[in-house]
């Protein structure tokens, strides 16, 4: 199921010799469930074309699809409803409102909506990130990864159909980086959620199951990454492989 969609997209900014081309007819489709990974270096187009997919920022032309709503055609107050509900966003430096507490923070989009959050999906997803002993405090008092955690948390929150993340882990250091990007993937994997990751590191692409590469506007290549999924296969394998080992010494017990 085609999710997300955009056709011959183009950003220009500025006019005449101060005049910059940031996409150039760039054409994408995802699936639903997808992880894909955009790179390309500073200045390639990858961070204008995540905010014109999230609706962060118009288009100069060209048409954006998310889950068969033609975005373009959106009022400001439209858009950033449809933003809000069906699109979770997750930036380097974590956008968390400082003077209110991490639960807050992650149930914002709902709250934003008057709508009343569903507990049992917040449990799960504060206890999936490691958060529940962190709810009531401020975003200030927690370290750079439990910041990324909660934004995510917020970001996974109302099932957006498409989460977007903008080098997510830029501003952390290995160990962070690599749990952070852990936690993506399995939010691909256990909710099926598509995810769009923005990144100028190689080998963070390298753990999507789909690599974009994209230099001066536009798109130079877009290749499936069989290493990324032989790995998830034998993840799979080795889990059902434990499940099974499992439930033998469980029967040897009752017997």
């Amino acid at each position: 199921m085609e999710i997300l969609k955009c056709e011959k997209l183009s950003k220009i900014y500025g006019n005449g010799q101060m005049r910059v081309r940031a996409l150039d007819g760039v054409d994408l489709s995802v699936e639903k469930g997808e992880f894909v990974a955009i790179i390309g270096a500073s200045g390639s187009g990858k961070s204008t074309l995540l905010h014109m997919l999230g609706g962060v920022d118009r288009p100069t032309g060209g048409k954006i699809w998310i889950e068969g709503t033609d975005i373009a055609t959106l009022n400001e107050k439209q858009l950033s409803i449809f933003r809000r509900r069906k699109v979770g966003l997750v930036y380097q430096f974590y956008n968390l409102i400082p003077s209110i507490d991490v639960r807050q923070n992650i149930l914002l989009p709902m709250l934003l909506d008057n709508q009343k959050p569903d507990e049992n999906r917040f449990e799960e997803l504060v206890g999936i990130l490691g958060l529940k002993e962190r709810l009531n405090h401020l975003p200030g008092q927690l370290s750079g990864g439990q910041q990324q955690r909660a934004a995510i948390a917020r970001a996974l929150i109302y099932r957006p159909a498409i989460l977007l993340a903008d080098e997510p882990t830029g501003n952390l250091d290995k160990k962070n980086s690599e749990e952070i990007l852990g936690l993506l993937k399995l939010s691909n994997k256990k909710y099926r959620q598509t995810v769009l990751l923005i990144t100028h590191d190689e080998r963070i692409a390298l753990e999507a199951d789909r690599i974009v590469a994209i230099e001066d506007g536009r798109i130079l290549s877009d290749r499936e990454n069989s290493s990324a999924r032989e790995d998830s296969l034998q993840k799979q394998e080795s889990l059902s492989e434990e499940n099974c080992q499992k439930k033998n010494r469980l029967g040897e017990v009752e017997r």
